[in-house]
């Protein structure tokens, strides 16, 4: 694709481009980082970039730039093909989009797989080898299912939706349009309920129901558990990284971001946008509210405001949680300091007692 090409495309995107200016109109076949990148590929550089210099030395043929005058000069300077951009990593997003097409999966089904009487299966979905799908399950028109999935019954799946190879959807699971579930994640699977009793643990049934709203993305290996009634629910455009584990009975907004080894216990609430970074730890019931932020490693065990960004464990407000973890470092000074102290206060009150023991 031409990069003049390309440009009239990404015209029609949502990042914005602002100016267009090339050197010439190169071919491209591919993009890459701006340090890897060769003449025949595109590249992108972000406000206050790190790899500012590099685009000195790169080989890349075209890039994308945000308003910045001396990415702009620099860029001429090269006669390389560029344009400005309001998001340059969006407009990225976008180019990669049509620099690398999604192969299109043919309709129909595969021999091996297996089917049950009582399924309802939309036009245009594509059905891969050893798929295994139970009775009562409607699967959404343009759906795509890659090899080894298995739905068991009493399962709902909207349009346009993309399951990887050998995901799992348990029963009762209610998948919306749009969404993506990718390889060995489990959606549905019981969640973790057992009543103590004097004879040891007793299991409780999970009868209730999973919900994925329309555009939500599980990742590979990640675990979604159905309570034992009401639904576990994901709220629309929620994007679930690898790895995760979401309780039974949790409940999040819409748009939310759960990094790798994030573990969310039964019955939590996260409002809308809520962000967590990688292995945060959410206790049972807690409450997150609307853009709250968790960095890696917090553990929420309570309330946290909505917009709040926070840190540490427990976690706590992410400036005071910076100002305490420059203050351990210096604990073992700040401990001798202390000790010094005390023994020039207790050497005083010593020789006081020996002067009172004396008379």
């Amino acid at each position: 694709m031409r990069f003049s090409e390309l440009i009239a495309v990404l015209e029609q995107g949502e990042a914005g481009i602002l100016n267009v200016v090339a050197g010439h109109d190169p071919e491209l076949r591919g993009a890459a980082s701006l340090e890897c990148a060769q003449p025949d590929q595109l590249s992108f550089l972000e406000k206050g970039n790190a790899l500012t210099t590099t685009l000195e030395t790169s080989a890349v043929g075209a890039v994308l730039i945000p308003d910045q005058d001396e990415l702009k000069t620099l860029a001429e300077q090269r006669q390389l093909a560029w344009a400005v951009c309001r998001d340059p990593r969006l407009a990225f997003a976008e180019a990669l989009e049509q620099l690398h097409p999604r192969p299109v999966q043919n309709a129909g089904i595969h021999p091996s797989a297996v089917i049950a009487d009582r399924v309802q299966l939309g036009a245009g979905v594509s059905v891969a080898a050893n798929v295994t799908i139970g009775d009562d399950t409607r699967i959404g028109a343009q759906t795509v299912i890659h090899p080894g999935v298995v739905i068991y019954g009493n399962v709902e799946i909207g349009d346009r939706c993309e399951l990887h190879a050998n995901a799992v959807l348990h029963p009762g699971c209610r998948i919306g349009d749009g969404c993506v579930v990718h390889s060995n994640a489990v959606v549905g699977s019981e969640g973790f309920g057992f009543v103590p009793t004097a004879k040891g643990w007793r299991k409780m049934p999970q009868t209730g129901l999973v919900v994925l709203e329309d555009d939500v993305e599980i990742g590979c290996g990640s675990t979604i558990d159905r309570p034992s009634v009401g639904e576990t629910r994901l709220g629309a455009g929620t994007k679930v990284d690898n790895l995760v584990q979401i309780g039974h009975g949790v409940v999040t907004g819409r748009g939310c971001a759960l990094a790798s080894q994030v573990g969310i216990a039964g019955g939590a609430r996260l409002g809308n946008g809520v962000i967590l970074a990688g292995q945060v730890g959410v206790a049972n019931r807690a409450v997150i509210g609307d853009r709250a932020i968790a960095s890696s490693k917090s553990g929420i065990h309570g309330e946290i405001a909505a917009g709040e960004v926070v840190s540490g464990y427990p976690a706590i407000p992410n400036r005071l949680w910076l100002r305490c973890s420059a203050a351990f470092s210096k604990l073992p000074e700040m401990t001798k300091q202390l000790r010094q102290l005390q023994r020039q206060i207790d050497q005083p009150v010593a020789r006081a007692g020996q002067s009172e023991t004396a008379q």
